[in-house]
């Protein structure tokens, strides 16, 4: 099964429920609006926006013509994916290329970071895994076993060491190495914990010390099951630090797949990676059109 099969897969249980409540209607009217409105809240698009959604699809309509649900579906569909078009970026400039992973408790970071690591190594690029979560027991242990896992560079070092100065021998040692990208992993915290937040803030200082426009990265892992919390989560964290994108792991099987739109809507922040599942291929690239057509599929056709 390919990824766009596993995604599709991953949300039918949210494109089950907004087909539920919006119907396989030919033909829309005021009850059609308010039913597509129900529907993105549902999957945790969050009110705002949906309203939002749904009056720029009404002005699509009205200056296209549209008569159908079908074609109104299809508006909509464009419309999302514009939202959730972001530019890539390039990886060549910089050597090494800094990925700063954060995130709460929980969200699995440190296997995203071997996955997309991974990921970076079939690409042919030296990777080195920097294991900046020092408070979590068996969370160096965890990062050196992706390391090996995936031909991976690997610097860290005791449990309880200042993770800003892990941050800086990796950064010394990437360089000394000719190494391509550079994946710190920092300890699980909440969202709400200044204290914590300032511990972030401090190992950006330390790395932009030694090499001053990283990290080129700052990457917050979101799991999808927790909803409108990850939003929250994200404003926090980009307010704090400053994020340049975001991963979405455990999409499989949720049905509140309009995570990603809040995010993206929201915060201005691109989705680089998903997840939908535990296996090594399950966390591939964000393609705005895929997530869209999964969520969606064919509703209003008849």
């Amino acid at each position: 099964m390919n990824f766009f099969s596993r995604l599709k897969e991953g949300l039918s249980k949210t494109r089950s429920q907004i087909a539920a409540i919006v119907g396989l209607k030919t033909e829309f009217d005021e009850q059609f609006y308010e039913s597509l409105e129900e529907a993105l809240v549902a999957a945790d698009i969050g009110l705002g926006l949906s309203q939002s959604i749904i009056d720029r699809l009404r002005q699509e309509i009205r200056s296209r013509g549209l008569k159908t649900s079908a074609d109104a579906f299809g508006a909509l569909k464009k419309l999302l994916v514009a939202d959730l078009t972001f530019a890539s970026p390039a990886i060549a400039p910089a050597k090494p290329w800094v990925v700063l992973v954060v995130g709460v408790n929980g969200v699995g970071k440190t296997t995203t970071i071997g996955k997309i690591a991974a990921s970076f190594a079939a690409q042919g690029k030296k990777v080195m895994l920097g294991a900046g979560d020092t408070f979590r027991a068996g969370a160096i242990e965890q990062l050196r076993i992706w390391a090996d896992r995936t031909g991976s560079d690997f610097v860290g070092q005791h449990e309880g060491a200042d993770a800003a100065s892990v941050a800086f021998d990796a950064l010394e040692a990437a360089r000394n190495r000719n190494v391509d990208v550079l994946m710190l992993d920092t300890a699980g915290r909440l969202h709400n914990k200044v204290n914590l937040m300032n511990e972030l803030d401090k190992i950006i200082r330390v790395i932009r010390r030694h090499t001053p426009l990283a990290p080129h990265e700052i990457l917050l892992v979101i799991d999808a099951t927790t909803g409108q919390n990850a939003l929250r989560q994200a404003e926090v964290f980009h307010r704090a630090i400053g994020l340049t994108g975001l991963v979405i792991t455990k999409l499989d099987g949720t049905a509140r797949g309009g995570i990603a739109l809040a995010l993206a809507g929201e915060l201005k922040i691109p989705i680089r990676k998903i997840g939908v599942g535990e296996g090594l291929d399950d966390l591939q690239d964000f393609v705005p059109h895929d997530y869209v057509e999964a969520m969606f599929g064919d509703l209003g056709k008849s």
